[in-house]
């Protein structure tokens, strides 16, 4: 079996319970894709980039099937709970297309297909209940294993405007929060050092706590040294939340707060509920309670009806926060979204002219900020060793940096004080101190 994956760091997650699943029904995972015998495409449809890559794989995996009669093509994720049976009209050569809700009947389909007692199989819905976030991988697919992945919910209730995600992850589901800190438990048991909590917003999350209450329940774990979570939303960062980074010594001090535009007239287009004045105000609370602080987020320009002057306010906002890493796209029309009924009078080449300007402004600000770490000694988790230099290897710092340093593969899965000697585009340079 092989699985490809496009997309966010849950599908990488929901890739790595499927291996685990389809590895426990008698399945091998092969690299090789002329070798397999199932293979499933774990989709993406919050941006048009990682759908297109997806539905052009499908397209290809065509001769793949034309020689291999007996191959079994299944494709999962956003693209396919969007799509649903248009896929198998689009691509006959695929065999099943199961939604986001129906991960965990994944076994049970491709037996059933394998003994051809179903063709075309397509399930799409939603439900009450998640099956497949209580699915914890086996160690054997979490990479680095010294790092888990964990649900703590899915879906959304924001519905912001140009946001396909309510629509193909479903409204706001959350784990029971006894189920969470089971699975932490867990980890730690296994050498698990740090956990990434993950949801479209993790910070309206209702288990039966609170967000800020699950993470100081987890920062109580013995084994566990880190704590991380994604993706937040401006509107539900409380004040219990921001005390969380000076209260809690697990906590990474990293934050991933998107903010999509710096202009008040379109974010309320784009159905925020959020002001500028109230985000940088957030930014400042975060900053008052942990000095060193990063700051990453997202940002969309292009945005129909944006002007150069919403615009302006953008690169505004971003000098004023200086973030360490920021995903920038270009607007691109989701189906079924209220934002994709705005007429679209951005040209497609002002689009990327605006991209190219806020890029450049933001690569010179993260090369400034990762110079500032030079002399400086950081604790950095290491996650491997290097693909260019034996000798070395590499790891993160709190911040989220990787940093590249002299070591032994011995290091995996330790913390180890460096030295920082050089700032490169993107990651740091050290030595052991």
């Amino acid at each position: 079996m092989k699985i490809f994956t496009y997309g966010c760091q849950m599908n990488d997650l929901d890739s790595q319970k499927l291996y685990s699943l389809l590895y426990e029904s008698g399945w091998i995972p092969t690299e090789s894709t002329s070798e397999a015998d199932l293979i499933i495409i774990n989709t993406c449809s919050v941006r048009q980039k990682a759908y297109e890559k997806a539905m052009s794989n499908i397209g290809r995996l065509r001769k793949n099937k034309s020689r291999k009669n007996s191959l079994i093509i299944g494709v999962i994720g956003c693209a396919a709970q969007q799509e649903g049976k248009n896929l198998i009209e689009r691509f006959a050569h695929v065999d099943f297309v199961l939604g986001t809700h129906r991960l965990h009947s994944i076994p049970s389909i491709v037996d059933e297909v394998f003994l051809k007692k179903k063709t075309h199989v397509v399930d799409t819905g939603f439900s009450n209940y998640i099956p497949s976030m209580d699915i914890i991988p086996s160690p054997n697919f979490m990479q680095p294993p010294h790092r888990a992945y964990i649900n703590i919910m899915q879906g959304c209730n924001n519905y912001c405007s140009y946001c396909i995600v309510p629509f193909v992850r479903g409204p706001e589901i959350s784990r029971d929060y006894k189920d969470i800190l089971d699975e932490v438990k867990l980890h730690a048991s296994r050498g698990v050092k740090e956990v990434f909590l993950l949801g479209q917003n993790v910070n309206s999350y209702n288990g039966g706590i609170t967000f800020h209450e699950l993470l100081g329940m987890i920062n109580e774990v013995d084994g566990i040294e880190r704590i991380r979570f994604t993706t937040s939303h401006p509107k539900d960062m409380s004040d219990e939340l921001i005390e969380s980074f000076s209260r809690l010594v697990k906590l990474c001090p990293h934050v991933h707060l998107p903010f999509q535009s710096g202009s008040d007239r379109v974010l309320r287009y784009m159905n925020r509920h959020y002001t500028s004045e109230h985000y940088l105000g957030l930014i400042e609370k975060l900053k008052s309670k942990r000095k060193d602080i990063a700051f990453s987020s997202d940002v969309i320009v292009g945005f129909p009806l944006e002007e150069e002057a919403d615009f302006k306010k953008t690169l505004d906002l971003i000098k004023r926060v200086r973030f360490d890493v920021l995903f920038s796209f270009k607007y691109s029309s989701r189906p079924g979204t209220s934002a994709s009924r705005i007429p679209d009078h951005v040209p497609l080449e002002e689009k990327k002219r605006r991209l190219s300007i806020l890029q450049k402004i933001q690569k010179r600000i993260a090369r400034e900020n990762l110079e500032r770490w030079v002399g400086h000694i950081v604790e950095v988790l290491v996650d491997g060793t290097s693909k260019r230099d034996n000798s070395q290897v590499f790891g993160r710092t709190g911040q989220n940096v990787i940093v590249n340093f002299p070591g032994s593969p011995d290091l995996i899965g330790k913390s180890v004080r460096v030295r920082i000697t050089r700032a490169n585009p993107n990651t740091l340079t050290g030595e052991i101190a």
